[in-house]
């Protein structure tokens, strides 16, 4: 049964993936790229490379694969493990609106000076 409502976890696998690859590629490039196990309570999102297709892993009590597709826009997905890795499901809403999903600040942090 679809069930996605205990989950609280999200993680994405930045850059771009083959999306013809099904449940057992993805589930292997979660275990091996991400170093996490596929059967935790989350979802792990792929992207292709013209950042217009996403895939969904996600796992209760058997595997649940979804597909989501634009027609004309792109999603604006992170490229780099440094610009997001986990988030949260709201997070994951703002990402398929079209917003940016960043856990890393653009900014650098400001730094007190001592001037004694």
């Amino acid at each position: 049964m679809l069930n996605i409502d205990k989950v609280n976890t999200v993680y994405l696998a930045t850059g771009s993936t083959d999306l013809r690859k099904s449940i057992d590629g993805l589930a292997l490039i979660v275990r091996t790229e991400l170093k996490l196990n596929p059967l935790d309570k989350a979802l792990f999102v792929f992207c292709n490379k013209h950042m217009d297709k996403l895939k969904i892993l996600h796992f209760d009590e058997g595997f649940w694969l979804y597909y989501y597709r634009l027609e004309k826009s792109r999603f604006k997905w992170p490229l780099t493990k440094e610009e997001a890795l986990k988030v949260d499901i709201e997070e994951l809403r703002w990402l398929l609106k079209g917003y940016e999903v960043r856990t890393v600040s653009k900014f650098k942090p400001i730094q007190e000076k001592n001037y004694y």
